[in-house]
């Protein structure tokens, strides 16, 4: 077999998940990145990590070998390697596996390999979940479209946790837990978000209605600008044209869904 021809096969297998052999590759390396990122947590466990962190580390290196020459090997068969190496995911799969071999040759690097779990990324190649950027383009564009008013609300937000924070630094004081403004107004982020972690509670009836009212403005934060965002999408899938044009009439900008034309009726 020529070069050409082992790098023609190389590219068939690595590249194209439609041939039997590319879908078994796939599968064998979605694999091996799931067993490597259980490894990384596993590993990041201390009791676990004292007792078997010699075999974590002999199995790193074998992945890493493994991802290596899977890295080599895609450069090789690549038709223009140069435009792989710069890609989002040639860099994904660089640095997948660049964290392994610093650590061996710069010690105190080892925390490093916890980048590792970069490998996830190349899932969305595997899986092919790259087609579902349209459904994320579509979100983007109505964040876009409703970004001042989100601005706007976001800014209402900010001054209301100022507000209450100071407020609540005042009421409450130091000896309650609310030892500054800036702790304070902490405290109004995580009640206002309703996660309300307990470090920080209110001891006074003042404080305790202001924490009340905060907690009943938090549901504004998720229902305003899901009903903001969910609005823009709505318009802009109503508003959306397709690209097909009648072969009758040539009338084109018929909506997305439309399986007539509009004008004349023929069938697009």
């Amino acid at each position: 077999m020529t070069k050409k021809s082992i790098k023609s096969s190389l590219h068939s297998v690595i590249f194209e998940s439609n041939t039997p052999l590319g879908k078994l590759f796939d599968i064998v390396l979605l694999i091996v990145i799931s067993f490597s990122v259980v490894i990384v947590m596993i590993d990041s466990v201390e009791n676990v990590h004292n007792k078997y962190g010699d075999l974590f580390l002999y199995l790193e290196w074998i992945i890493t070998i493994i991802f290596t020459i899977e890295y080599a090997l895609r450069i090789f068969s690549s038709i223009k390697p140069t435009r792989y190496i710069f890609s989002f995911y040639g860099i994904i799969d660089l640095l997948s596996i660049l964290p392994t071999y610093i650590s061996l040759v710069i010690a105190g690097t080892h925390f490093l390999i916890v980048i590792r779990m970069l490998r996830l990324m190349r899932i969305f190649r595997i899986l092919k979940l790259v087609r579902y950027v349209r459904a994320s383009n579509v979100l983007a564009e109505a964040i876009k479209s409703s970004r001042r008013t989100i601005i706007v609300f976001l800014e209402a937000i900010i001054i209301i946790v100022v507000i209450t924070g100071s407020l609540m630094y005042l009421i409450e004081g130091p000896e309650m837990g609310f030892t500054s403004i800036p702790k304070s107004i902490y405290w109004a982020i995580v009640t206002i978000t309703t996660v309300g972690y307990g470090d920080i509670v209110p001891q006074t009836a003042l404080g305790q209605t202001i924490a009340s009212m905060l907690m009943i403005v938090g549901f504004a934060i998720i229902a305003v600008p899901t009903s903001i965002i969910g609005g823009e999408i709505i318009k802009g899938e109503l508003n959306r044209k397709s690209d097909a044009t009648c072969i009758g009439c040539n009338c084109s900008e018929h909506d997305e869904h439309a399986k007539y034309c509009k004008q004349c009726g023929k069938e697009l």
